[in-house]
């Protein structure tokens, strides 16, 4: 599915150190100097808004920076020596790059209050806009509230109850579906005697009539009468259509890591090709009546239907019925076809194999 760029962004980090916020861009804390370590990963900047900045887009595409192999000092792609200790980077490390970081949302920033002076901040500022205080470091977390165990009590005992009852309609549930399983792999088998058959034929009688049917426009028969049409979605692609209406559909955008402390904004968006589907009209064969015959000998004959000058003979089709006599009551048998229905002659002997529903799941002649 292709990607679709809509921006870039800071990304930020957090200072293992002591704590402050730092732009991803900055490869030192800004509040105690410490480089940023290899493992700590950037993150998003809750409310920044997504820009088309060509100086955030040439350190993305540059590539992920460089951690020196001797002091783990953060330096850009395309550095030859540490920036920090002048070591050789061709031993060094680069950052991960590609990741995704989350699905990036334009919400409002969240408002803080200065600890020193109260002035209200973006959480995302560095510095106190009311008296320049450092604003860099992350509230500690409260532990979390653990609630007190409740006292056991015979008000909470039903519950038990609760969990016995789903216990046992799940051995209920079990043991059913094995008593299925059984029956249908159980087998018998008993000596049936044809006693008696049952037929039906059936042809049926076509008229050329008008009907309305749908379609795309292009495949529409040339003689058809054409009416209302509406655009729908033909083909989904990936590419932008030439000459064509589309509707152009993308999911949530989000944000990549490119290893350089700036966040890629993406989207992948594909194209929906439309076409016009039409209702239309056409003369075409249908089923106005069915002619049928029936009967309880070994001799099924065809209905001769009479037909007018605009109707035809449409499908045949035959159906069969054999009743067997065993020991245990009778049983029916469906033939598949006229040959097979002829091998069922009167007082025939065959043997039945059926499951523990009382089907039958084989027939063989008896010799």
């Amino acid at each position: 599915m292709p990607q679709e760029t809509l921006g870039y962004v800071k990304l930020e980090w957090t200072c293992p150190k002591c704590g402050s916020r730092n732009l991803g861009t900055e490869k030192t804390c800004v509040s105690c100097g410490a480089p940023q370590p290899q493992g700590v990963q950037f993150e998003q900047t809750q409310g920044q808004q997504v820009v088309q900045d060509e100086a955030l887009k040439a350190i993305a595409e540059a590539g992920p920076d460089i951690h020196c192999a001797f002091c783990g000092a953060r330096s850009p792609a395309g550095a030859q020596v540490c920036s920090q200790c002048g070591a050789d980077l061709k031993e060094g490390m680069r950052r991960e790059a590609g990741k995704v970081i989350g699905a990036y949302r334009a919400s409002a920033v969240k408002q803080i209050a200065c600890p020193h002076c109260g002035t209200m901040n973006p959480e995302s500022a560095m510095k106190c806009s009311g008296c320049g205080a450092s604003l860099q470091q992350r509230e500690a977390a409260a532990p979390p509230l653990v609630a007190p165990p409740l006292a056991t009590s015979r008000a909470s005992r039903p519950a038990w109850w609760g969990i016995a009852m789903g216990a046992l309609a799940t051995i209920c549930l079990v043991a059913g579906i094995g008593w299925l399983i059984s029956r249908s792999f159980s087998r018998q088998d008993l000596t049936g005697v044809v006693q008696g058959v049952e037929w039906q034929t059936v042809i049926e009688i076509e008229q050329l009539a008008p009907i309305t049917r749908q379609g795309w426009e292009d495949e529409i028969p040339a003689d058809a009468q054409v009416g209302a049409c509406r655009d729908q979605v033909r083909s989904v692609q990936d590419s932008e259509p030439v000459g064509m209406p589309y509707n152009k559909v993308c999911g949530t955008a989000y944000t990549i890591d490119t290893g350089s402390g700036v966040g890629k904004v993406v989207q992948d968006c594909q194209y929906e090709v439309l076409a016009p589907y039409c209702e239309y009209t056409v003369q075409d064969w249908q089923v106005v009546e069915r002619v049928t015959k029936s009967g309880s000998d070994f001799s099924p004959v065809w209905p001769q239907p009479q037909q007018s000058a605009n109707q035809r003979l449409g499908t045949q089709s035959a159906s069969f019925v054999v009743i067997l006599e065993t020991e245990q009551g009778q049983y029916e048998y469906s033939p598949a076809s006229l040959d097979e229905f002829e091998r069922f002659l009167p007082g025939s002997r065959w043997l039945l194999t059926v499951n523990g529903f009382n089907q039958i799941v084989r027939l063989e002649p008896v010799d």
